[in-house]
């Protein structure tokens, strides 16, 4: 019977070849997929807020939960409908590691996207905040509350914050290339994405429609502190959990040849010096 989804180490294979494919494509091509990767994204974050708004008079810790799960549909069109996002291209790093692109490349990637991402995320937060969705004053209290938790934090902790979070969004893509139906990329997608959002951890694309949409709203919020105080750790953040502790683990662990280890070249040396000595 046909497994119904890869090893770690096919997964690994796969995302080496992903981020061949990412390092390599246009630079136009990924603007274009990074704005509706930040869009999507935002999509998540406002049925987030959405769904917090509906609930928080009744249970807050019920309402957050009704949020987290509300808000992995943004990862999901972005990997299964199509888009870039900066967070999950972290993992691009494998196939730097693996010498299938550049370090030139990598960041290529990385910028056009990132500045595709914010285009995104910040277009929808000021469309939606023409709408009558944002007409209430439940739903813009929950949205600058929202915004307001995330800009009161230090700088170390929305770094450390960012770590996590990215750590279980890579996952989520990491899990979803090894399952080979919609049904087990959605799953696979779902958990770590629910549990990122329900811990309170801090993801930058998502941030890049939370505080533009307080700021939209009415907020007293401004561009430089949304930067200072919150994009710049949490990105920060991000990288060091999506593209150093997680790729470098498992390219050591899965991508690696026997001969490539500390282990291996230390057996070879003793070899060739057991049999000089012969």
């Amino acid at each position: 019977m046909e497994n119904s989804c890869l090893s770690p180490g096919k997964i690994c294979e796969a995302w080496i070849e992903t981020g061949f494919k990412k390092g390599t494509s246009p630079a136009v091509k990924l603007l274009l997929l990074g704005i509706l990767g930040g869009l999507f994204i935002g999509l998540g974050g406002h049925g987030n807020i959405v769904a917090n708004s509906f609930i928080s008079s009744l249970d807050p810790g019920l309402a957050r939960l009704a949020g987290a799960a509300v808000f992995p549909v943004g990862l999901m069109l972005v990997i299964l409908a199509g888009a870039e996002l900066f967070t999950g291209n972290n993992l691009m790093t494998l196939a730097v590691a693996n010498r299938r692109i550049s370090p030139a490349q990598l960041l290529k990637n990385w910028v056009i996207v990132y500045i595709g991402n914010f285009i995104g995320a910040v277009l929808l937060a000021l469309l939606l905040s023409k709408t009558s969705i944002y007409g209430s004053e439940a739903i813009i209290d929950k949205a600058v509350a929202i915004a307001s938790g995330k800009l009161g934090q230090t700088f170390l902790q929305a770094l450390i914050s960012g770590i996590f979070c990215n750590i279980l969004v890579v996952l989520a893509c990491w899990m979803q290339a090894g399952a080979k139906e919609m049904a087990g990329k959605i799953f696979a997608i779902w958990f770590p994405i629910m549990l990122f959002v329900f811990s309170g951890f801090e993801h930058s694309i998502a941030n890049m429609f939370f505080l533009p949409l307080a700021r939209f709203l009415g907020a007293d919020i401004g561009w430089g502190q949304v930067w200072s105080a919150n994009l710049i750790p949490v990105t920060i953040g991000n990288i060091l959990g999506g593209a150093v502790f997680i790729p470098f683990i498992y390219h050591y662990v899965y991508a690696l040849k026997d001969a490539d280890t500390p282990t291996a070249i230390l057996r070879i040396k003793k070899s060739i010096t057991f049999r000089d000595t012969r």
